[in-house]
Parts: C-alpha cells; sequence; structure tokens
C-alpha cells in the first residue's frame, strides 16, 4: 500500500513527522496535564522513541499518528491518528483512532475535526470496516471527542488495560466503535 503521507482539514494539516517536530512534541509529551490520563509524562528521549514507533507504524502499514499542525500558521499542536492495537484484548485486532493536542490548543474543535479526517481516511482510503477507540473511565474529554465524530461506546466492550498494573486508577477503560455504515450515515445525515 502506498502511505498516505498528508491529509488536509479546513483548519488542519495531518502530515509525516518531521525531525524538528521532537521539540514541540516533547514538551506536550512531558505536559502533566496533556499527560493525565496515561501512566505518566514522557521524557525526551521517550517522546523521540514514540516518533520512532510512529514511523515504523507508518512503514509497515502506510498509515499511523500524523503530526498535527494548524493551515494558519503552521504551528504543531499534536497528533492525531489510526494504528493498529498492539496489545491482546476481545476486539482487536483492530484499528484505533487517537489523538494528543497540546494544552493551548485545546477547545477549538481541532480534535474532533482532525479524527473526522482520519476517519474519512479509515473508511474510504483504507476500506476499513470500522475503527475503535478506547480511554481510561475517567477521561471525559476524549469520550466526548468519541461520541462528537459519531463513536458509540460498548456497553459491554469495557476492559483492564493490560499494560497498566491491577490497582492503577487509570486501568479500567471503555472502548467506543464506530463501522464504515454508520459513519456514512453521519455524512449524509
Amino acid at each position: 500500500m502506498t502511505p498516505i503521507l498528508r491529509m488536509e482539514s479546513a483548519r488542519l494539516v495531518l502530515r509525516q513527522w518531521r525531525d524538528d517536530d521532537l521539540d514541540e512534541f516533547a514538551a506536550m509529551s512531558a505536559d502533566p496535564q496533556v499527560m493525565r490520563y496515561f501512566p505518566a509524562p514522557l521524557t525526551r528521549l521517550e517522546s523521540a522513541a514514540l516518533i520512532g514507533r510512529i514511523r515504523g507504524h507508518f512503514n509497515e502499514y502506510g498509515f499511523g499518528l500524523w503530526a498535527l499542525e494548524r493551515s494558519d500558521s503552521g504551528a504543531f499542536i499534536g497528533m492525531t491518528g489510526l494504528l493498529h492495537v498492539s496489545f491482546d484484548a476481545d476486539f482487536a485486532p483492530a484499528v484505533e483512532i487517537g489523538w494528543r493536542l497540546a494544552r493551548r490548543h485545546w477547545g477549538l474543535g481541532f480534535a474532533s475535526e482532525a479524527a473526522w479526517t482520519c476517519l474519512r481516511c479509515a473508511f474510504t482510503q483504507l476500506r476499513l470496516d470500522q475503527v475503535v477507540s478506547f480511554t481510561s473511565q475517567t477521561n471525559l474529554p476524549s469520550q466526548k471527542v468519541m461520541q462528537a465524530i459519531g463513536m458509540v461506546q460498548d456497553p459491554h466492550g469495557g476492559f483492564e488495560h493490560p499494560r497498566l498494573p491491577p490497582g492503577h486508577p487509570l486501568r479500567p477503560h471503555v472502548l467506543y466503535r464506530i463501522d464504515r455504515a454508520h459513519w456514512q450515515q453521519t455524512q449524509h445525515g
């Protein structure tokens, strides 16, 4: 498959990662507020390693987590994209949609706008049947984005994230889904 290297929406560019994204990405990933629903903020080295894994996913599958920038200023604001679920779960194998934005870009609708662009890619270019998303039960902001893009919570899909230790407050997760037919209805609805 030819890699999908760039997509655009009304206000955003989803693009490949550049080496000069590391400073902004590392700052965002070190922000305790941005990372409050993750086990811990990331060090600069951990952020660089994550970019490496994202690039590897693109090399293997042709898609992944795109770097996200504003069209008007070119400012790096975070990442949004699609990736294969990398742990054993009842709903896997699956492709998930996810996002992480720098705090100063919250509340502007960028996460939903970028996620819509990724869903369009998932269902029209990649021809996926379904996309999932999951997060900690306490991460209401991400759940609102999931709902805004037409995803529906799976009432039987809650799970304990296997990469977090038993008893960890972020371990209980909710699962959301959207399939191609439902996405198409939202486009014409």
